[in-house]
């Protein structure tokens, strides 16, 4: 079966999930799933995103996130590779975290329904899975953006967006009233029969209305002719890496050929270097291809190594 194609556009809402490979954990303490999240946050200052759920399992995650750039497939590439190079360090492993593709269900952000759809999927999933019992609230369960919801914004980390999915709700402001109403509501869904939006949440690629399909293919040929005609579109993560590169040997009074042949360890080189790990999510190798500063293991030994002398 051909793999569904993964479509990428400004402002795409996608539900995110992946397993272990071979089902196994991925978080085997509380230390790993602080690491996720950090590494989570990472992400999305690199990439631009907008957390509006998450939920972290024993053995998969969901998030619910919104693109304002199209960079999904390069976002995903950097959170997925740097929390597997981060947590077989912590345990000592080697090898493969993830088991196979991720999972990126899009949502239909036209309409109210759907991006609710999802989020309150994701915040039910643990009492779903037996891990909230009884009649303790949601939010005993500390791993998912739900107990975040209930909190005052100054609690909140700041790449997670509430106002969409609260509006969604009908809930009109960020204030502690509001934040029971909302609570009150969770718990009265879940109670619900979910058998149908389960349904739709666990089985094909996107979840929307009839015409989604077709609003798609258009967005699809639509950032094609804007390609051969010149109109303004959304910047790629590969065009932002270009201009802050362009910016940078400007401000250092640099030209093509001069980087090129002042030595691979310059400390201009390492600045650059450090801007596009800190604001895309370029891939160190091109990063380092791009910068003429050897091979991709020896600028991450210089970065590392010039973090060391910094905190010395």
């Amino acid at each position: 079966m051909a793999r569904p194609l993964r479509l990428e556009y400004a402002g795409a809402i996608y539900h995110v999930m992946n397993r272990g490979d071979r089902r196994q954990a991925i978080f085997r303490s509380e230390q790993d799933r602080v690491l996720f999240l950090e590494t989570l946050a990472a992400v999305c200052t690199k990439a631009g995103w907008q957390v509006h759920a998450y939920c972290l399992m024993s053995n998969h995650f969901h998030v619910v996130v919104e693109t304002p750039r199209a960079n999904l497939v390069n976002g995903m590439k950097w959170l997925l590779g740097t929390y597997t190079m981060r947590f077989n360090r912590r345990h000592r492993f080697s090898g493969h975290l993830f088991g196979g593709r991720y999972k990126a269900q899009m949502i239909d952000e036209s309409e109210p329904l759907y991006l609710r759809m999802a989020s309150d999927y994701v915040h039910l999933n643990p009492a779903r899975a037996g891990l909230v019992e009884g009649k303790k609230p949601l939010e005993s369960y500390a791993w998912s953006s739900y107990a975040a919801y209930l909190s005052a914004p100054r609690c909140r980390p700041s790449w997670l967006r509430v106002d969409r999915l609260l509006g969604e709700h009908g809930i009109v402001s960020d204030n502690a009233r509001c934040r029971r109403e909302f609570s009150r509501r969770m718990e009265h869904e879940r109670n619900l029969d979910q058998t149908t939006t389960l349904a739709q949440l666990r089985g094909g690629w996107l979840v929307g209305a009839e015409d989604f399909v077709a609003r798609l293919l258009e967005r699809v040929e639509g950032r094609v002719k804007e390609h051969h005609g010149g109109r303004e579109r959304a910047e790629t993560e590969l065009e932002k890496a270009r201009r802050i590169i362009t910016r940078e040997l400007a401000a250092a009074a640099w030209d093509a050929k001069r980087l090129r042949v002042e030595a691979k360890s310059h400390p201009i080189k390492i600045g650059i270097a450090r801007i596009l790990r800190a604001q895309t999510t370029m891939p160190l190798k091109w990063i380092a291809d791009a910068l003429a500063t050897g091979s991709w293991t020896y600028l991450n030994h210089l970065l590392h190594r010039r973090i060391v002398e910094t905190q010395d």
